[in-house]
């Protein structure tokens, strides 16, 4: 059941290098199917919030060079449903431009703001989740977020300390104690060891108001830009204002800018089969495997003698591999990726080498 006054914010803006070479900076990875499921996971994420909120609560916050794939993978939604952010300025201002679109319409609005590249492998116990957090924002001038149940020490997700706190909606929300950038695999193996740590999703929920409040006492410069186009959201003016204003913004993560200065956060205990799919590495942990340990996503893929690997081939090439041990295969039109799945962080590099080296087309 969908309330009309709940309105799911997806920010699908980013790049992406790490999933180089299928996610390119004028296709990136939240407009693809990774999984091989006939949905991308922009595709993905919007279904999973059909539940939620009505279809024409949905916003996608996008770069203005994506805003035409948003409308081609997403045909129903309105031209006021995609705004374009004509520069890339971090999560803070993505999530100040679709507060003020959003209390242009409903100021009693609660809001949900989600990536659109993550998966969730247990859809209801998600939407249940996110009720409950709906809940909690409603009950009390608070901001949430989710927090999933860690089952090994990982030092690619921030983690969330909680505490005890009487008066919530419910026992699995926790008032949020101290927040934590990626840690080293010792204090990460500490957190999972104490039971009061969570991965921090980067999923949020709040009531409108509580993150005007927030943003006005956090990040008031930036508060006080979009302000100023109070008048202009939801008419033909708003681009133009938007495009005045965006550069000027500070480049900060609604996490640093907001989350981890207020005093008022909550987090859900959360389980519900969730991966942020940051890199090749946590694709392969969701993909189906044979008896040997692949992975592999593609029609036209023989493997012999082959075990632990990671293959992704969505060209239709033929990809035949012998003796590969623990490594990421990926196959595109123009390009292949053969790499050992322990050393792709390197990725990246040589994403930026490419560029360094003048080969933007493969980027």
């Amino acid at each position: 059941m969908t309330d009309k006054h709940t309105y799911c914010v997806i920010m699908a803006g980013g790049v992406g290098s790490r999933f180089w070479p299928m996610s390119r900076s004028a296709y990136p990875k939240q407009f693809l199917d990774f999984l091989g499921l006939g949905r991308t996971l922009l595709q993905q994420t919007y279904d999973r919030f059909l539940a939620i909120c009505p279809p024409e609560n949905i916003l996608v916050v996008t770069n203005d060079r994506y805003a035409s794939i948003v409308k081609e993978q997403l045909p129903t939604l309105a031209h006021d449903q995609i705004l374009a952010e004509p520069s890339r300025r971090n999560t803070a201002p993505c999530v100040a431009y679709a507060n003020h679109v959003i209390a242009a319409r409903d100021p009693e609005a609660v809001i949900i703001v989600a990536p659109s590249d993550h998966l969730v492998l247990k859809e209801e116990a998600f939407q249940d989740t996110v009720r409950m957090a709906v809940q909690q924002a409603r009950s009390i001038d608070c901001l949430v977020t989710l927090g999933i149940m860690p089952n090994r020490p990982d030092t690619g997700y921030g983690y969330i300390q909680f505490t005890a706190e009487e008066g919530t909606v419910h026992q699995r929300v926790k008032k949020v104690k101290t927040f934590t950038e990626k840690p080293d695999h010792d204090t990460a193996l500490r957190f999972l060891e104490s039971g009061d740590f969570l991965w921090n999703a980067g999923i949020f929920i709040w009531g409108l108001k509580s993150i005007q409040q927030a943003f006005a006492q956090h990040l008031p410069d930036m508060q006080a830009r979009f302000a100023e186009g109070k008048s202009v959201y939801g008419t033909p003016d708003e681009t133009a204002f938007i495009n005045s204003i965006y550069d000027a913004c500070e480049n900060v993560s609604i996490d640093y800018g907001i989350m981890e200065k207020a005093s008022n956060v909550y987090t859900v205990v959360s389980e519900f089969g969730w991966s942020d799919l940051g890199t090749w590495g946590s694709l392969y942990t969701h993909i189906p495997k044979d008896a040997h340990g692949n992975a592999a996503v593609g029609d036209q893929v023989r493997l012999y003698d082959c075990s632990n690997n990671v293959v992704h081939a969505h060209d239709g090439r033929l990809i035949v591999l012998e003796g590969l041990e623990d490594h990421i295969v990926v196959s595109t039109a123009d390009a292949l990726l053969v790499c050992r799945k322990r050393e792709e962080q390197k990725i990246r590099q040589m994403v930026n080498d490419l560029a360094a080296d003048g080969l933007d087309r493969y980027i």
